[in-house]
């Protein structure tokens, strides 16, 4: 029998590359978390939490305009609902924000995993020889074929144009960090809207695939689009329980479809601030 390794763990004891907490001392992927506040944005510390790494400026810079992009869908989702639901009962604020996260699922939140999934196999495809063109064409026609027409990250049931996605798709030019994922992504919109099936059809690239195209381009594992999404979305369904127990009434029925807004209305936003 091999004699015992000396430098083994004890069992039952087990390791973190996360954060290190220490008396009067916080290390977080080995960074100071006190140096850390006031000098990073939350983006950038989101990056790091996930990958170890502090992000570049331009990688930054996405991440935080994916933060953006995702932080309220509206009034009718089923994570608002939920959220908002849980909020007329009485529910704690933290209750209530767990109730819409815990609303996500596979056709609500799920499609920027699938999408990247599904680019994933694109560039397999393209690997293999074939042109980004020719190979989104043969992954439309097997789309087709199986009847999974809109594929995760593309459609919207409102905008025939995604504003987020093109808003993201262009910083990430205007960055130079559109590299393969995210061309794929546009050569798979352009395969959709040639495909004689689909005439007439809008499919244009949604925010869910505009941030799965840009993760992967700069690096981010599949799940993290995952992260982010819920990450985001946290503010977006706190207001949403703090306005339903502040403006209506305990307990009532809630239809998604007889709210109205009654907010702003369009805003220019202020110059980015030195």
């Amino acid at each position: 029998m091999a004699p015992p390794d000396s430098n083994a763990a004890p069992r039952g004891r087990w390791a973190t590359g996360i954060t290190s907490i220490e008396p009067n001392k916080i290390l977080v992927r080995g960074y100071a978390l006190d140096d850390l506040m006031g000098r990073v944005s939350f983006g950038d510390a989101i990056y790091l939490v996930l990958t170890g790494d502090l992000p570049g400026p331009s990688i930054g810079r996405l991440v935080e305009a994916m933060l953006v992009s995702f932080i309220d869908h509206g009034a009718t989702p089923p994570s608002t609902m939920a959220a908002r639901n849980a909020a007329t009962t009485g529910a704690s604020l933290r209750g209530a924000v767990a109730a819409g996260v815990l609303g996500f699922g596979r056709h609500h939140g799920g499609d920027a995993l699938a999408c990247r999934q599904l680019l994933d196999e694109g560039l397999a495809l393209a690997r293999q020889g074939q042109s980004m063109a020719d190979a989104a064409a043969v992954l439309v026609e097997k789309l087709v074929a199986a009847n999974e027409i809109p594929p995760p990250g593309f459609g919207h049931r409102y905008h025939t144009i995604d504003p987020r996605a093109t808003r993201l798709m262009q910083i990430a030019h205007e960055l130079e960090i559109d590299h393969h994922n995210t061309q794929f992504i546009r050569a798979l919109e352009h395969a959709l809207s040639r495909h004689a099936a689909l005439a007439g059809r809008p499919l244009p690239i949604n925010v869910d695939g505009a941030i799965a195209a840009v993760c992967g381009d700069i690096g981010l594992p599949p799940e993290a689009a995952d992260a982010l999404l819920m990450i985001s979305r946290v503010p977006g369904l706190a207001a949403h329980a703090i306005e339903e127990q502040r403006r209506e009434r305990p307990m009532r029925a809630i239809d998604p479809t007889s709210h109205r807004y009654d907010g702003p209305s369009g805003r220019k936003v202020p110059d980015r601030r030195k």
